[in-house]
């Protein structure tokens, strides 16, 4: 047997390499996945947990002690009396606050007299321990002080001192009460489906409209003619112009006593008297519709013309020598090309229209059967105050879209090979 006195090699050291690399592709990436959470995941993980939480709009704040100092009494000379009032409250109206303590220093040229029983003094430190408060409390804590002439001149305001107030109460948001109270104002009676109905309406046919309406203007636009460039700015106009301009555009313009839309179909015989287009069911979620396909078939147009462009010419040639009808070369030739872009349009299209809010609150605030789920969350947030009910309608949207999405991509996007 023969025996190699090749020496041995030593290792590579591409397991270490690796490591390195590892380690510094995540310290790379570490400043973005820290933004992502704190901007996506953090807020998202919050209204998870408020959904379950029974939060009110006042209950955002913790209740803490508030005390207001003011100086009763008209001073005129040294030596006059004069009372130093605090006025101590809860800022909730139902949470207790236990060890309730509050300290203030007094302004020079007070002199003391006589002080509150549950008060200290220490020079010119104050300090009151008042135990408990209830939700609601209102007291007074009085100090009886002596005036000086060097006081009277300063003219000192002495409700510009700082009042430290500190006191221990329960937070609803951070301790571990939870409930179900807030799904079941979600979904309790039929208004939630009335919503839901609304909500995909308004987002089924506003998504397939501004895509019908995007793929049909990257047609026209699709050839080169004379003014190609300024029209194509014209058909950008609905999405570059700011939402509540054009809103308040359309509300004028069907306005049912001063619209010339009205006047226009009443002076064509259509119509024998004003129609209310953003007042009445079902016309105004129709109405609505209509403008967000106006508003964002540009989006849609941008995408489509430009996949459209990228097209080879040469199959357009090859089937007119074949005989081939326009409508038969946009079927078999174009519309494959183009069902990629169309699927991720529909994707975007889709999530962004069923979370579109500003829309319709600007068009009809959410009246006249136009209340979808985005406007419910507001409606329950701010206008109710249940800002745990908001929360819950906000987790409801959260897994709906989910749900789209991931049958989106295990169903739909397999079959047109996005």
């Amino acid at each position: 047997m023969t025996t190699s006195n090749a020496p041995n090699m030593p290792p590579t050291g591409k397991g270490a390499l690796e490591k390195r690399e590892a380690r510094l592709a995540w310290g790379l990436l570490a400043p973005t996945i820290i933004s992502v959470a704190l901007v996506v995941i953090l807020p998202l993980l919050s209204i998870f947990w408020i959904s379950f939480k029974p939060v009110e709009l006042a209950d955002l704040r913790a209740p803490t002690p508030i005390v207001r100092e003011s100086l009763r009494g008209r001073p005129a000379v040294g030596g006059d009396e004069a009372t130093i009032r605090y006025r101590l409250r809860n800022s909730s109206q139902d949470t207790p606050i236990s060890n309730v303590v509050f300290q203030d220093v007094l302004t020079e040229g007070l002199t003391v007299q006589e002080v509150d029983p549950r008060c200290s003094l220490s020079g010119r430190e104050l300090k009151c321990e008042i135990g408990e408060i209830e939700g609601g409390y209102r007291d007074d804590i009085l100090l009886e002080v002596t005036v000086s002439q060097e006081f009277i001149d300063a003219d000192t305001d002495i409700g510009d001192s700082e009042v430290v107030a500190l006191g221990d109460a329960d937070n609803i948001l951070t301790n571990l009460d939870f409930t179900l109270d807030n799904f079941r104002v979600v979904f309790d009676g039929s208004e939630f489906w009335a919503v839901f109905g609304a909500t995909m309406f308004y987002t089924v046919f506003g998504t397939i409209g501004a895509l019908v309406f995007g793929l049909f203007a990257a047609m026209l636009l699709n050839k080169s003619f004379s003014g190609q460039g300024v029209l194509r700015g014209l058909y950008l106009f609905p999405y570059v112009s700011p939402v509540i301009a054009v809103a308040f555009t359309w509300i004028t313009l069907f306005d049912p006593f001063s619209g010339s839309a009205n006047a226009l179909l009443m002076q064509m015989g259509v119509s024998e008297g004003p129609i209310n287009f953003f007042g009445q069911k079902p016309l105004a979620l129709i109405m609505v519709t209509i403008f967000e396909i106006w508003r964002y078939f540009p989006l849609s147009f941008l995408f489509i013309l430009a996949r459209m462009q990228s097209i080879d010419e040469g199959i357009y040639e090859a089937a007119d020598m074949d005989g081939a009808s326009p409508f038969q070369k946009f079927w078999f030739l174009s519309l494959p090309q183009l069902l990629g872009i169309l699927s991720v349009l529909f994707l975007l299209r889709f999530i962004w229209t069923f979370n579109k809010f500003d829309d319709i609150f600007l068009l009809t605030g959410g009246n006249a059967g136009t209340r979808t789920l985005t406007v419910n969350v507001y409606e329950q947030a701010f206008a109710v105050g249940n800002i745990g009910a908001g929360a819950a309608v906000a987790v409801v949207v959260f897994l709906i879209l989910l749900a789209f999405s991931i049958f989106f991509f295990r169903y739909i996007s397999q079959e047109e090979g996005v």
